[in-house]
């Protein structure tokens, strides 16, 4: 597949909703390859989908935290996916739905054969979170690919930002942890080209 323009990527641009699944019985066949997005609640994770596939309302946003309650798929094509994970942390729900947010994440991230990555999602003003950091050490424990994405990078200034990025990148380098740390706005689109070339080497995209 060639690319045109990197910034306005016409292959993500065809992103459209393909199914929801609040059981992995009833997500779409496990094959091809997906990407799946994970993050706290209201970290700012449907608005970086919708940036990275240049469209507006594809994933659904909410000021209220724990908006996506159930896997939900994407198709780029018939064989690529990108998949919106249910929000974790302070989500206003019942301990049970927690509970089965958490089964139903764990679920799909150590069953899922075509997972190929996945893109973690930290609001800059609050990274490595407990979370989080129980988020990493999971994805560590399966043996996942990881990108970890800075979002709302435009609510710091440029100096303010790139040291929050450095701090982040050295607190897993110490902790031992390979993981690429992206600076990302879904405002001003920083960070966009960066996780398109990732997730073309993940989803075997030619370029």
């Amino acid at each position: 597949m060639s690319k045109l323009n990197p910034e306005i990527d016409p292959f993500y641009q065809r992103a459209c909703f393909a199914a929801t699944a609040a059981r992995m019985d009833l997500a779409p066949p496990d094959t091809g390859w997906e990407v799946a997005f994970a993050g706290r609640s209201n970290a700012g994770k449907s608005s970086a989908i919708n940036a990275i596939c240049h469209q507006k309302q594809l994933a659904r946003t909410s000021k209220t935290p724990g908006r996506t309650q159930q896997l939900v798929f994407f198709a780029l094509d018939e064989a690529r996916r990108l998949v919106d994970l249910p929000g974790y942390g302070y989500a206003k729900v019942s301990a049970s739905v927690k509970h089965q947010w958490q089964r139903l994440m764990a679920d799909y991230l150590e069953q899922r054969q075509s997972l190929a990555g996945v893109v973690l999602v930290m609001d800059i003003r609050h990274p490595l979170t407990a979370f989080d950091l129980q988020m990493l050490e999971w994805a560590r424990r399966i043996n996942l690919e990881l990108l970890l994405l800075l979002t709302k990078s435009d609510k710091l200034k440029s100096g303010p930002a790139r040291m929050e990025l450095d701090r982040v990148r050295k607190a897993l380098s110490e902790d031992g942890t390979r993981v690429q740390v992206e600076l990302f706005s879904a405002q001003t689109r920083m960070g966009i080209e960066p996780v398109h070339r990732l997730l073309d080497r993940w989803l075997g995209i030619q370029a």
